[in-house]
């Protein structure tokens, strides 16, 4: 459903307004961050920022779920050897984050897990504290690919650390 509110948030939002919640030192952190997680396991991080979608996209009902959707596929996140990719997906305008995850992860771990992550994030995010939240929500996809996909000798960088800005 569409909302006049959501509309106009959309609308109207600044489109620097990324920066402030991500300023340059807090991309390097979740760079590094994505980097470590990546050394301790097989999997594949994307780390996805948007600001607002388009006002004619939220008039006809896109949501941030279906965004992230697109987002992934764009991102080509499902283009890992081991169909191991997972995105972090945040929608500033809406205030939401998604993480979706490649099949061959998503046989292991149920979409459950990835909305608590997801939910743990959000709850820092409004607190303020996008470095922490972020940080903390690649510690945890780290914990569950761990498990899942154990790093070994040959643990190829398939996708870029550093996180994307969708202008």
């Amino acid at each position: 459903m569409v909302t006049i509110k959501r509309w106009l948030t959309h609308a109207f939002i600044p489109p620097w307004r990324w920066r402030l919640p991500f300023p340059e030192a807090v991309l390097k952190d979740i760079e590094k961050a994505v980097k470590r997680s990546e050394s301790q396991h097989r999997g594949e991080l994307r780390f996805a920022i948007e600001n607002s979608l388009a006002p004619g996209w939220v008039w006809h009902g896109m949501t941030a779920r279906r965004r992230a959707t697109d987002v992934f596929s764009n991102l080509r996140v499902w283009d890992t050897e081991e169909n191991n990719g997972v995105l972090i997906y945040i929608l500033l305008a809406d205030r939401e984050v998604h993480i979706l995850a490649d099949r061959g992860i998503h046989k292991c771990v149920a979409q459950s897990e990835w909305d608590k992550i997801a939910q743990i994030m959000q709850n820092e995010f409004a607190k303020g504290d996008f470095q922490q939240g972020s940080v903390q929500g690649i510690e945890a996809i780290t914990t569950l690919l761990s498990i899942y996909f154990p790093a070994n000798l040959e643990n190829t960088n398939e996708l870029p650390n550093r996180p994307v800005v969708i202008k």
